[in-house]
């Protein structure tokens, strides 16, 4: 998850896409500077502008020379060193299901539109320099730009865009194809003009969504198979080139001299550091060490303990290593065990709700997390999506068609008639007796032990699957706790690529798994929770949902045209996940740490919804004082 914005999911270059505050304003802003022939009644022009926002008119005019964040004079050259944990990649391709796709690999592609991190969700032109969208959202056109060209020279079009398209949905991870379901073609007009013809036109972010496409080679990808893995570096359009691909060690991107697009004000004072490197370390704490020797210069510390008491190091003490806290602004993100419901011993809420009460965070976060954490309870946690008290009447509203379906699977009516949060004791002893009562309300009984399904005489098992070795500390108390009801328990710990087979496959009992939100969430929520996604490998659907009202609800939540509809649709989605326990939600801090070697500039503040990394810089004054302190 490393690329030019902390914590963008390497599967899609397009960040999570926000919603809509009104269905009657119009996503564009009003300062075109051209009037383009294309109309929906054959008369009437449209207005081509430069930006888009979901917020009213993007904060920048169409003649701004620079993102405001930036240093624009900010020196070119020097590198960055990553840390990657895991065993290897084996592909340079993370558009496909197949293969551990290498980290960072998506800075190497350009979008039709760019993101501003100092705004909620407004788009400036990248490879487009005009858009155009119908009143009645049936389709939007985008002017290319006749400079634009990729990394080996040749130029990229309209042709290219339509091919990406098509090969992402068709070829690409599953995820594309529901991810652009509301696109229904994208047509050439032109060698540098593509309209994209919408059949959703009451969702009001696709414009936006669509305005985030990768945009992939056609000359090289008609002669490459897409679908295989490759390790080969292959061209894009984006400011970094592949520059060596060393699998189980490292991989570096080098700033491309001539990338066509260094000029735009989009890109003025960003993409300034010359190498961009990702070492790979098997194992968190080697990772460490290294870290602390100097190997890898910038780090994001997700462990409480490090932070709390690991920087008593030499460096750290002389002042070469310094640390930057930054706060989220998103809803803080949802980790979690989850459980796979693709297995009947999982069907039943009661075994879901008595398993998550074996999860003794005070305890945890007391002996191991230096009391730095709060318990995650809500998938939009601090936000005001987050579900809060009894169900309102349009919870409730929303809810009504689903009512007898939702009763039976959730085996109570609580969903209905309940608070949040959920009621559960703090004691672990009285947790664990809770959870014995709801074990034996499912039909279980301890024999010699073993927790036994009184009907299938199966013994109640659970294993968890994990790449990371560093998280069993975490695992290892919760599995102790779940024996003590006589829960046959297991952790297993394989490396990367064992793990990502495994996880397509639906080969497990129980994996970690992270949902990321937006302040405005969309599209990216069908990948989540819908049952179309259950089954489609690689999805974010790792537990495998399939409920009905679940589909209902993410529908109208990409389709709601104010932020009251908005917040009441993902109170109810919230409301209906967390009383369905398909989780055993972890924790979180409110921040992101990092650690760095102390040779870096960057813009301060920072931007107001992202931390761009592509905004840094190396300070050649602060490096070479560096050298000079680790040479004594």
């Amino acid at each position: 998850m490393h690329c030019g914005v902390i914590a963008r999911p390497v599967l899609s270059i397009a960040r999570h896409a926000l919603l809509v505050l009104s269905s009657l304003a119009s996503p564009f802003a009003n300062s075109g500077t051209d009037i383009a022939p294309t109309a929906t009644d054959g008369t009437s022009p449209i207005e081509t502008v430069h930006a888009l926002s979901l917020y009213g008119s993007p904060a920048l005019d169409d003649d701004f020379e620079h993102f405001s964040h930036v240093n624009p004079d900010a020196p070119k050259g020097g590198s960055i060193k990553h840390t990657a944990v895991g065993s290897s990649f084996d592909s340079t391709n993370p558009f496909i299901i197949r293969g551990t796709p290498a980290t960072g690999v998506s800075r190497i592609y350009d979008t039709l539109m760019a993101s501003n991190p100092n705004e909620p969700f407004s788009l400036y032109g990248l490879l487009a320099e005009g858009v155009r969208l119908d009143p009645g959202r049936e389709w939007i056109e985008f002017d290319m730009r006749p400079e634009a060209r990729f990394q080996d020279g040749e130029p990229v079009t309209a042709h290219d865009v339509v091919f990406s398209l098509n090969l992402l949905r068709e070829k690409g991870n599953p995820f594309y194809s529901s991810y652009y379901a509301g696109v229904d073609e994208a047509i050439a007009l032109n060698d540098h003009q593509v309209r994209f013809t919408l059949n959703d036109t009451e969702s009001r972010e696709l414009p936006l969504i669509v305005a985030q496409l990768p945009i992939l080679p056609r000359h090289y990808w008609e002669q490459h198979d897409f679908s295989a893995p490759t390790l080969a570096a292959h061209p894009g359009s984006g400011p970094y080139k592949i520059g060596e691909v060393d699998p189980g060690r490292r991989i570096v991107y080098q700033r491309d001299a001539n990338y066509w697009a260094k000029d735009l004000p989009v890109n003025v004072g960003r993409h300034n550091i010359d190498r961009v490197i990702y070492d790979y370390y098997r194992d968190r704490d080697i990772a460490w060490e290294a870290f602390k020797a100097g190997l890898t210069d910038f780090r994001t510390d997700a462990r409480a303990a490090t932070w709390a008491v690991g920087y008593d190091f030499p460096a750290y003490e002389e002042g070469l290593v310094k640390r930057i806290t930054v706060p989220d602004v998103n809803p803080s993100m949802m980790q979690a065990f989850v459980f796979n419901l693709r297995k009947e011993k999982f069907q039943d809420p009661r075994v879901r709700e008595a398993l998550s009460l074996t999860f003794d965070f005070p305890w945890l976060n007391t002996n191991i997390f230096y009391d730095t954490y709060q318990r995650t309870e809500s998938f939009f946690q601090n936000s005001e999506m987050e579900a809060k008290g009894p169900p309102s009447e349009a919870a409730l509203e929303l809810l009504e068609p689903h009512r007898e379906a939702l009763l039976e699977a959730f085996q109570s009516d609580r969903l209905f008639t309940e608070p949040l949060p959920i009621d559960h004791p703090n004691d672990l002893r009285e947790r664990l007796r809770l959870a014995l009562d709801l074990l034996r309300e499912a039909g279980y009984r301890v024999e010699d032990g073993v927790l036994v399904h009184q009907d299938t005489q199966q013994p109640l098992s659970l294993e968890v699957l994990l790449y990371d070795s560093g998280l069993e500390r975490v695992v290892q108390p919760m599995l102790r706790n779940m024996a003590r009801l006589g829960v046959q328990t297991s952790l297993r710990i394989v490396d990367i690529n064992q793990y990502l087979n495994r996880q397509r496959n639906f080969d497990f009992d129980m994996v970690i798994s992270h949902f990321p939100q937006s302040n405005n969430p969309g599209n990216e929520q069908r990948d989540f929770w819908t049952s179309q996604a259950a089954e489609s490998p690689q999805s974010r659907n790792r537990m495998g949902l399939a409920n009905p009202a679940v589909d209902d609800l993410v529908e109208q939540l990409i389709r709601a045209d104010d932020r009251e509809s908005l917040n009441t649709i993902a109170r109810t989605l919230d409301r209906v996940l967390r009383w369905g326990f398909y989780v055993i939600p972890h924790y979180h801090s409110g921040e992101t740490r990092i650690a760095i070697w102390d040779k870096f500039g960057y813009p301060e503040p920072f931007p107001e919804y992202a931390m761009d990394l592509d905004a840094w810089w190396v300070d050649p004054e602060r490096e070479a004082a560096l050298q000079r302190q680790s040479r004594r």
